[in-house]
């Protein structure tokens, strides 16, 4: 914690500042290496604005230095970024709307301005003894967290994560950190799609959205942070969820955002992404099932429960083998885990998409932490590799895995066996 040393000065001016010189103050210190954050609140008396308050703080873009302002009303946060020679304009915006309460903080010290009733300006300054060791952090933060603490305020105030304040509630912090890691995914993977260049908005399907943190999040990370925009549907077969989720969306008044109360795989919509966490069993078969069908560019599941083939392993898989395994419930348990994965990045390479299992999220957040990651080729259906694989693996497992079943005719015309010679099989006990 930083330590800091008593006032230097409290200064209440004798020749209350102009708004110029107010204006070099701040831009002295927003634009200055140190600069962490400064917060604007408390219109004055007669001023006019929809806005509570305003929040600035230095953030990275594509290499470049920005000063970027979150804008409050009482239902939705606007975000805008500026360069340093850009600043001006809206800093004299901000002064016009007259908030009696600025502060600032740096590393060095922390500053605060303020206008009391009659008009007169006071400028407090505290001085720390030593510099703050987490500036330099907080800045790292900002480049590589898609939604960073105390940004978003508003959108994670209403979906229960963070205080009125912004803070990252303590019972909400593996929350935050799984959709901020499942956001990264996102965007690790979106240049590989090309959907910034569809001259149209994205459509997003989130399967199973449930109390819907990850939908309104990835509109507000595509939409106000990269500046991509897109559409998200949320589908799910709660009724209350989906009530709660459309008063959420109402709340932050996020414009294309919309809730349908309904099974996974039921509608056709066009879809270019699709989501889907921790959608339950077989339901994450019916996500992927539907971005294939729908040509998605991207799909990102993170399963659940595994029930079905939980069920269909045989303690004679693999010619008794693997027995010894199997007997034991909680590793048969796991082991249809991973099989069950096995089968759907499998079943996705197939139909022609780049897929990988990766694990998005410490087991500390969630034990259900693997990540589907598929992205839609140029390639058509019917990698003869993957299908030899395919049926290899379903032959050692004896099982015939739900995803089959999930995408249909045109799956099983693919993956059905004509000859020994065109599918050669393992040689098996």
């Amino acid at each position: 914690m930083p330590h800091f040393e008593p006032t230097r000065y409290n200064v209440c001016m004798r020749k209350n500042p102009t708004r110029d010189e107010l204006l070099e103050i701040l831009k002295t210190h927003l634009l200055s290496p140190d600069f962490s954050r400064a917060t604007f609140a408390g219109a004055t008396r007669g001023s006019a604005t929809a806005w509570v308050r305003i929040v600035v703080r230095p953030v990275e873009l594509r290499g470049q230095r920005y000063v970027q302002l979150a804008y409050h009303s009482a239902k939705k946060v606007v975000t805008k970024n500026f360069l340093a020679g850009e600043i001006d304009e809206p800093l004299v915006e901000l002064l016009r709307i007259g908030f009696a309460a600025i502060h600032i903080s740096t590393r060095m010290e922390e500053i605060d301005i303020r206008t009391s009733r009659k008009g007169r300006v006071h400028i407090g300054r505290h001085r720390m003894a030593e510099p703050r060791a987490s500036d330099e952090q907080s800045h790292n933060r900002v480049k590589d967290v898609p939604l960073p603490e105390g940004e978003a305020d508003h959108l994670l105030e209403v979906m229960g994560i963070a205080t009125a304040e912004g803070r990252i509630r303590p019972s909400m912090r593996a929350k935050f950190t799984q959709i901020n890691e499942f956001l990264k995914q996102l965007r690790h993977v979106l240049p590989d799609t090309h959907l910034d260049r569809l001259g149209r908005p994205v459509e997003i399907l989130d399967c199973g959205c449930g109390a819907s943190y990850l939908t309104l999040a990835a509109h507000y990370y595509l939409n106000e942070k990269l500046g991509i925009p897109a559409r998200v549907l949320g589908v799910d077969i709660n009724d209350d969820v989906i009530r709660k989720s459309l008063e959420r969306a109402e709340q932050i008044a996020a414009g294309g955002v919309n809730f349908a109360c309904g099974r996974i795989g039921t509608t056709e919509t066009p879809t270019d992404i699709v989501l889907a966490l921790h959608a339950c069993d077989t339901a994450t078969d019916d996500a992927i099932a539907h971005a294939v069908r729908t040509g998605a560019k991207l799909l990102l599941c993170v399963p659940c429960c595994h029930h079905h083939l939980n069920r269909a392993l045989s303690r004679d898989a693999g010619g008794g083998m693997l027995r010894p395994l199997l007997r034991h419930g909680i590793l048969l348990q796991r082991t249809a885990d991973l099989v069950t994965e096995a089968f759907r990045a499998l079943a996705l390479r197939i139909m022609g998409y780049r897929t990988e299992v990766v694990e998005f999220v410490a087991t500390e957040h969630t034990p259900r932490n693997l990540m589907i990651r598929a992205v839609r080729t140029a390639e058509p259906p019917g990698n003869r590799e993957a299908i030899c694989e395919y049926y290899n693996f379903k032959r050692f497992w004896n099982v015939t895995p739900y995803i089959e079943s999930a995408l249909g005719e045109a799956f099983q015309g693919l993956v059905r066996r004509e000859d020994s010679e065109e599918f050669p099989t393992a040689k098996l006990p």
